[in-house]
């Protein structure tokens, strides 16, 4: 018999408590983690310590843990000449009272800015060339791990799901490269203008291009952005591969979950139609 895995409830850490969370870190870690510099995000919580690093923790539900694990930032650190910060040491626990495991990492303390303060941008913050050339690392890397964008375990069938429930009449949607990803490569994710990228959680293999595809996608709003990353990524998103991580991403924006206000979703309408001719 198979016995399934509990859900866990939903929780943005933006707006729950997180005091005995991070108290619990720094008893185990002997650290002290000043709260003026705590940035709280959905699913995780993150700030600067005494010892001048950087502590960040994250919930994860049994049902992410079974699929994937905990340990993402550890496993990112054997990576060769990907710019991130370098991992020190890590702690995880299991929470007494739901189906979720805590897992905090300390990093180096990087001092460069997020190059956008929420996912996508709004401005163009005209990275020089040096940042954009940064990003082929990852890709010439190997993992068994999958990669897990919004949480879901990037498979053909998410791939087909996602994007058929807005364009069904897309004939083939079958992604024929698959590389090491980020695959939460938001502008609040890279630093700037030396490039870094953080927080590792999800990365894993996934389609050629989705990567450059959600850099793409969150910079719509910015029509020149736009435009200087699709330049930058060209081999990526002009590939088969590629080209369907950038309409699996425009699927995301206009799929069930559209707002009217969010500023990518016209531009996510004209370019999924180029897309799809």
């Amino acid at each position: 018999m198979t016995l399934s895995v509990p859900s866990a409830r939903a929780v943005d850490l933006r707006l729950e408590p997180v005091d005995d969370v991070l108290s619990r870190v720094e008893r185990s870690l002997q650290v002290r983690i000043d709260r003026d510099t705590v940035i709280r995000k959905r699913r995780s919580v993150g700030g600067r310590t005494d010892r001048n690093t950087w502590v960040r923790t994250e919930r994860r539900s049994f049902e992410r843990v079974e699929t994937q694990g905990s340990n993402g930032p550890e496993t990112a650190a054997v990576l060769r000449g990907v710019a991130m910060p370098r991992w020190q040491t890590g702690l995880t626990w299991r929470d007494e009272n739901e189906p979720v495991m805590w897992r905090a990492d300390e990093t180096e303390l990087v001092n460069e800015p997020p190059v956008g303060q929420a996912a996508l941008v709004i401005e163009d913050p005209r990275l020089p060339d040096t940042w954009w050339a940064g990003l082929d690392a990852l890709a010439a890397q190997h993992t068994p791990r999958v990669a897990t964008p919004d949480t879901q375990s990037m498979t053909q069938e998410l791939v087909d799901l996602t994007i058929r429930q807005v364009f069904p009449e897309v004939p083939d949607l079958t992604a024929d490269e698959w590389t090491p990803a980020h695959a939460d490569l938001t502008w609040a994710n890279v630093l700037g203008p030396e490039l870094c990228i953080i927080d590792w959680e999800d990365w894993g293999m996934a389609p050629r291009g989705l990567d450059a595809a959600t850099l793409w996608g969150n910079a719509l709003a910015v029509p020149a952005l736009a435009d200087r990353v699709w330049a930058e990524r060209r081999p990526d998103l002009e590939s088969r591969s590629g080209r369907l991580m950038a309409l699996f991403f425009c699927a995301k924006i206009m799929g069930p979950y559209a707002h009217e206000s969010d500023p990518r979703l016209e531009p996510a309408r004209k370019q999924a139609a180029r897309l799809v001719t």
